[in-house]
């Protein structure tokens, strides 16, 4: 009896520790859908055929047991909704994730909770598939030794939407085209968006805050930011905007707010005969409005709100052009001119010099009094009665005059 008893130990104890859900995908003909009750799964599970799987209630947990990654799919035509999933392992070198799909397409992520996990969703060469309503943030690490919340690597043509990325560590696209990043949101990450040799992608209605940078793109072409908001990217390195190595790129219609840098600029365009189209932003309340580094011409800014930054311009490069790109019909709130006729337009140009921020600007040591009375006390008698030449930054020929309320 005693024996029986064991054996039946035994047994209960194997079944409990068996995966199943490892067991049913494993028996699940192609195309299968599984519909999951709530409940704890074991992870580290592999999915190499067409499959779907949907947590049919709340409370449908898949938990890797803070070893390796969560879920890994290998297949087309996988589909993942309605789960949460925790608990992946920590080595970086492994990336360690909740989910790492790979060498598919038409594949779906939607609707599910990422908690306790390195990474969050890693993406390598998967095309034509979608990422949206995913909450996801990273295990409790200093900044940057989390992992990144989304990754895409060598993957075209996807829909990101909807997704919220908190104390993750970045959102990249890398070498990956003809994406739609929309309705995104970001918060207390480093990079919540950042790009590098991708083209044709879009970037639309996406909210950033509280990050160390909103979005940056690198060595990319030809693709669209429009209506984002960035705001609060603080810290030395704050930033919102920053282009590098970037041409035929259009910013449209985004709103840059309360960050150290509003839009920083950086050998962009970078291909020769082609421009960047900087229209329509708000570039409100930061350290700096707009940052050149480098030679960077050749960028056309119209028709921006410029208003209540410490600086408008800022060249920290000796002998670059600033006033080679074609700026004009912004909106400046440091305009001191006037508007006679009536017709929106500045009747002189508004025109922006470098003064005794020079000193700042290429002294770092400098710049520990920035924003200090003592600078803004040199700036006004620089003004008054010049003790150095100042450096000419650039001209609006038509500024604007703002009629209306923000």
């Amino acid at each position: 009896m005693f024996k029986k008893l064991l054996t039946l130990a035994i047994v209960l104890l194997i079944q409990a520790n068996a995966n199943v859900l490892q067991e049913a995908i494993d028996n699940a003909p192609e195309g299968s859908i599984l519909k999951l009750p709530a409940g704890v799964y074991k992870g580290n599970i592999n999915i190499n055929k067409p499959l779907t799987i949907i947590g049919k209630e709340d409370g449908v947990v898949i938990d890797g047991e803070q070893s390796g990654t969560v879920i890994t799919i290998k297949s087309s035509y996988v589909t993942l909704k309605n789960l949460k999933i925790i608990g992946s392992g920590d080595r970086h070198e492994n990336v360690d994730a909740a989910i790492t799909i790979s060498d598919g397409a038409q594949c779906e992520i939607s609707d599910c909770v990422i908690e306790d996990c390195l990474f969050g969703i890693d993406m390598q060469m998967v095309n034509n598939s979608i990422i949206s309503n995913n909450h996801i943030s990273s295990k409790d690490l200093d900044l940057g030794l989390r992992g990144d919340g989304l990754r895409v690597w060598y993957s075209n043509n996807n829909l990101i939407k909807g997704n919220s990325l908190i104390k993750s560590r970045d959102m990249v696209i890398w070498y990956s085209h003809g994406n739609e990043i929309v309705n995104n949101y970001g918060k207390h990450n480093r990079y919540s968006l950042h790009f590098m040799y991708a083209g044709k992608n879009l970037i639309k209605n996406n909210t950033y805050e509280m990050n160390s940078v909103g979005i940056f793109f690198m060595y990319s072409k030809d693709s669209i930011a429009i209506g984002n908001v960035i705001k609060s990217s603080q810290g030395a390195t704050g930033m919102g905007i920053g282009l590098k190595d970037v041409s035929n790129f259009t910013l449209q219609d985004n709103t840059i707010i309360y960050c150290a840098q509003g839009l920083y600029i950086d050998r962009s365009p970078f291909e020769p005969d082609t421009h960047n189209w900087i229209t329509g932003n708000k570039i409100l309340y930061n350290s700096e409005a707009i940052h050149f580094h480098s030679l960077s011409e050749n960028n056309t800014l119209k028709d921006n709100i410029v208003m209540g930054n410490i600086e408008d311009i800022v060249n920290d490069s000796r002998g670059s052009k600033t006033d080679e790109n074609d700026i004009e019909a912004n909106y400046w709130d440091n305009y001191e001119g006037f508007d006679k006729n009536h017709d929106g337009i500045g009747d002189t140009p508004h025109k922006v010099y470098q003064y005794a921020d020079q000193l700042w600007v290429y002294n770092s040591d400098v710049k520990f009094f920035y924003g200090s009375p003592v600078i803004s006390l040199l700036n006004f008698l620089a003004k008054l009665a010049p003790f150095t030449k100042p450096l000419f930054l650039m001209q609006d020929e038509k500024p604007r005059i703002l009629k209306t309320t923000l």
